[in-house]
């Protein structure tokens, strides 16, 4: 392989850390830029008045052996700081409650007695998921985008797999019982936050390996869930490579059809012969210009937008909450309607010994509700005043569902914060806001690493498998693995 390649990577998101890191350890020469002051992106942490608050994801799976956390900090000696989670969260259902319990046992005990009739499909959905992170335990390139990612395949497979067979286009609806309506909509509620759908569409083995995700070592991570990408981030620059803070990448220079430079907003150029999009499709295509590919500037125009996230981030008082507790938590409002816009609210509390969190006596929480991102856009240009009493509707739409895990939550804030998609678009760069990647559906529909520029490569929750640290850090591999495959052969 020749020596000293080139590598930039636009944005320090958990996915694109990985893949910077993985590269560099292979003798390539790795920059990171980020707009930002601090890394992860919709996986960070920021600081406000004493406050280290969770941006968006707030808790983290993917540690237990052979899960892709591990193997990362395997490959490159390093310890995460975190603390294991059991139970992982309680769903709050009208007159219910079903804990997600970590360990197999109490889990299996907690549904035969909370969702009684639905141990058939739980058998299914747990040989289903086996089989989904077995694979992902091993190069398993989804969805193939070369004649290397099929002989990838090929080589994967394994006469486990082929149980799998038969649910390949099958959703995870398919699997239910009938009759059981809180099962439903419990079922939804999970899948909305892992798979950015419900079960009538998610694919059976994506949601299935999403179903299983608080019995595959979820964790706090001390100090904030942002200090996973800045563990990464610190490791790269402490071998050699550049992670280079508030440098906005602003134009992608292409020559002969190949990308050559990128250009931030600081006046930096930065040469490169591979380049790492850790972005969303839409803002590869903003910065690509009029060099964008024609057949990915329709495709982005005809593409729905995903999902947004309103949050509210809270400082509160510890005495004035409920003792005992546990930190996490997601309600369902009305089970009756559809989920998202404040009638599915995920609630986080900060770890009451983390005592980076948050001011003596106090602790941090980040509440959020999926919400579609058109709405809050239009508002914002065209009835600022409509905007901010939307922004006021959603605020005291979250805290009436935090009230019901919570009691006594509103007597104990001292702070409040709301973020909507505008948030997230001034602060994490991301067009429109939208975070969490796409739904997965199909696999068949999947979107890949692989760009119509040959030495360009998306990472992050936009490609497959996405929608959470794990996934994104499955994803980085898998387009350091490309990298090094290309660089190797020359091309």
């Amino acid at each position: 392989m020749p020596d000293n390649g080139r590598v930039v990577v636009i944005g320090a998101g958990i996915g694109g850390l990985t893949a910077a890191a993985l590269l560099l350890t292979a003798g390539f020469s790795v920059t990171v830029l980020e707009a930002h002051i601090y890394p992860g992106g919709s996986a960070g942490t920021f600081y406000h008045k004493g406050y280290r608050f969770d941006a968006g994801a707030t808790l983290a799976g993917g540690f237990d052996s052979g899960g892709p956390h591990a193997r990362l900090a395997e490959t490159l000696g390093l310890t995460w700081p975190i603390k294991p989670v059991d139970p992982a969260w309680t769903v709050h259902l009208p007159g219910k409650t079903i804990t997600q319990w970590a360990d197999a046992d109490r889990w299996q005990a907690e549904r035969q007695e909370k969702l009684p009739g639905t141990e058939r499909f739980w058998q299914t959905q747990e040989k289903l998921a086996a089989i989904a992170w077995d694979v992902s335990s091993r190069p398993f390139p989804w969805p193939p985008q070369s004649l290397s990612d099929w002989v990838t395949l090929a080589c994967g497979l394994r006469p486990s797999t082929l149980p799998a067979l038969p649910y390949l286009t099958r959703t995870i609806g398919s699997l239910v019982p009938n009759g059981s309506f809180d099962f439903r909509a419990f079922l939804d509620a999970q899948l909305l936050i892992s798979a950015q759908t419900t079960a009538d569409s998610a694919n059976a083995l994506y949601g299935s390996a999403a179903l299983d995700l608080p019995r595959r070592g979820v964790n706090h991570v001390v100090g904030g869930i942002g200090n996973l990408a800045k563990t990464v981030a610190d490791w790269i620059q402490e071998n050699g490579g550049q992670v280079a803070y508030r440098q906005e990448a602003k134009e992608i220079v292409l020559r002969n059809g190949r990308a050559v430079a990128v250009r931030t907003n600081k006046g930096l150029t930065v040469e490169t012969d591979y380049l790492l999009a850790n972005l969303t499709p839409w803002a590869l295509v903003k910065l690509l210009g009029e060099d964008a590919p024609p057949r990915w500037r329709r495709q982005i125009e005809t593409t729905p937008a995903t999902w947004g996230a309103f949050t509210l981030y809270l400082g509160m008082e510890e005495a004035r909450l409920p003792a005992g507790l546990p930190d996490h938590h997601q309600v369902i409002v009305d089970p009756t309607q559809p989920l998202g816009e404040g009638n599915s609210v995920f609630i986080s509390l900060s770890d009451q010994t983390d005592i980076q969190r948050a001011p003596a006596g106090m602790r941090t929480a980040t509440l959020s509700t999926h919400t579609a991102v058109a709405p809050w856009l239009l508002l914002q240009q065209q009835d600022r005043a409509a905007y901010e009493a939307h922004r006021h509707l959603y605020a005291e739409r979250m805290l009436s569902a935090a009230e019901t895990a919570v009691p006594g939550i509103r007597k104990a804030i001292q702070l409040c914060l709301p973020g909507t998609p505008l948030t997230f678009q001034r602060f994490t760069r991301r067009p429109s806001g939208m975070v969490g990647g796409f739904p997965q559906e199909s696999l068949f529909r999947a979107r890949g690493p692989a760009t119509d520029i040959p030495n360009v490569w998306l990472v992050g929750d936009s490609i497959f498998p996405g929608q959470s640290t794990a996934g994104v850090t499955v994803g980085g591999m898998r387009v350091a693995a490309t990298v090094f495959q290309k660089h190797g052969r020359g091309t």
